[in-house]
């Protein structure tokens, strides 16, 4: 088995051209008095689907294309807790024909380098027949003001 000895490094707010403030519940802390890790998972998605609900791109009980998570990762660098309130940063690192790789940072508030930070990979899927769909236009323009 292959040694793992590549340890990223927490990114920097500047490389996120989306933020959403998300504000920590008593429920996310765990038994060791920070977040839980599945929470940030929660989070991930908040950022990103609310990003794609005010731009316009996704309406979760009409749109005819959907994305499903597919592929996901985070690396934790500090605690976060409750109560504090979080920056999740968003950017688009990846456009495919039906895919998008989204990379999400989590930062204590105003904190400069990301707590936490991963990725999603979405792959479109028409609704019904959850077969690979072709990213909608107004899917497309909503992606691109998040490339970096």
């Amino acid at each position: 088995m292959a040694e793992h000895t590549h340890r990223p490094t927490p990114l920097a707010r500047a490389v996120f051209p989306h933020f959403r403030v998300i504000t920590t519940r008593w429920m996310d802390n765990d038994v060791y008095g920070h977040i839980n890790n599945v929470q940030y998972y929660s989070f991930f998605d908040t950022v990103v689907n609310g990003y794609l609900v005010a731009a316009g791109a996704l309406d979760p009980e009409k749109s005819t294309v959907i994305g499903l998570v597919v592929e996901t990762h985070c690396n934790y660098f500090s605690p976060l807790g409750f109560p504090q309130a979080i920056d999740a940063g968003l950017r688009v690192a990846q456009i495919g024909t039906s895919s998008v790789r989204y990379e999400i940072g989590l930062f204590a508030h105003e904190a400069p380098v990301a707590a936490a930070q991963g990725h999603f990979v979405h792959v479109y899927v028409d609704r019904v027949t959850r077969r690979p769909a072709i990213l909608p236009q107004a899917l497309q323009e909503a992606l691109s003001a998040l490339r970096r």
